[in-house]
């Protein structure tokens, strides 16, 4: 292998253990337990709803309305338990019907009624938006809350559904992993195991790099397409669940960066040992290292709207690792 060939296939891992190194050096209390805690909590539903952005794009779409479902599935489990008195169960199976019913609605605009996927998703995103407002007509949710008809929501979120966001689990060093990690390398697996091992899978790869080939080989080029974003559903609303989970409220402002830090790690994850390509583990190497970068930001004190920037500049380094250096990017 060549020097290039290294910088391709390891230049972002090396990129991101400097990182860490840096900012453990330059930033106070950056190495301690506390931090590393906060660092999970982030990674696990930004790498949640990255992993469904990357079922969208293996089959050459796009999904920008992974954080509205998030949000969205946020606002129905509080609603559920907070002014419905529901069980957790009864919420989670609420939000994943939601993931589910969103990313069937997006596939048939995008196979059936030829909606460029961009703009189909965007539209699904502002519906969203509006949509999970008209309920409490743009409040947020919590015990005690006064409803728009003059009524109290007395309803709470159960200490189980909690534990998803809150609990923390002993390893090495007492409270160190968050369950909603567990949830993150768990999906991880999953995905991985199902994109690269199944035949599912492989033909959904398949469709992504060339639509039309694997139309004329017989595979139901449309119904891929169509699970894809259902999967993209699907791991959307598990993020809102555990987003639920950690705030405790419906927090109606809480997923403003969701979408730009999960479709950041989606495509980070083109760059990690120069896969080019998507896929689950360079996702989630793309998840830790924006959570890596926005702790380490903030610990430093850097303004708040330094961030999207430092973002952005790191994302197209990622992509020149991607398509530049290896020269996929050429016709």
């Amino acid at each position: 292998m060549t020097l290039r060939d290294y910088a391709i296939r390891y230049g972002f891992i090396v990129l991101l253990v400097g990182l860490i190194a840096y900012f453990a050096i330059a930033a106070d209390g950056f190495a301690s337990p506390q931090s590393a805690v906060f660092i999970f909590q982030s990674v696990a539903i930004t790498g949640v709803l990255a992993l469904g952005v990357t079922a969208t794009l293996v089959v050459g779409g796009f999904d920008l309305s992974i954080g509205s479902v998030a949000t969205s599935a946020m606002m129905a489990a509080s609603y559920a338990m907070v002014v419905l008195e529901q069980n957790a169960i009864v919420a989670v199976i609420a939000c994943l019907v939601i993931g589910v019913i969103v990313g069937l609605i997006n596939g048939w605009l995008i196979v059936y009624m030829r909606v460029p996927d961009l703009l189909a998703t965007l539209g699904m995103m502002f519906l969203l938006l509006g949509l999970q407002r008209i309920p409490t007509e743009g409040r947020s949710i919590a015990t005690g809350m006064t409803m728009p008809d003059g009524s109290v929501a007395n309803g709470k979120f159960s200490e189980a559904f909690l534990a998803l966001g809150r609990h923390r689990i002993d390893f090495f060093i007492p409270n160190l992993i968050p369950v909603s990690v567990v949830v993150l390398v768990v999906l991880a697996l999953l995905i991985w195991f199902f994109l690269e091992y199944t035949r599912f899978g492989r033909m959904m790869y398949a469709v992504g790099s060339n639509e039309r080939a694997a139309e004329l080989a017989g595979a139901p080029v449309k119904a891929y397409k169509i699970w894809a974003y259902v999967i993209s559903g699907v791991f959307a609303s598990i993020g809102g669940i555990l987003l639920a989970a950690r705030l405790g409220r419906g927090d109606i402002a809480s997923g403003n960066n969701l979408l730009l830090d999960a479709v950041a790690a989606a495509l980070i994850g083109y760059a990690v040992l120069g896969a080019a390509k998507p896929n689950a583990f360079g996702t989630a190497v793309g998840a830790v290292f924006v959570g890596v970068l926005l702790q380490g930001l903030t610990m430093m004190n850097a303004p708040y709207y330094t961030q999207d920037f430092v973002k952005g500049a790191v994302l197209v380094v990622a992509l020149v690792f991607t398509f530049a250096l290896s020269g996929r990017g050429k016709r």
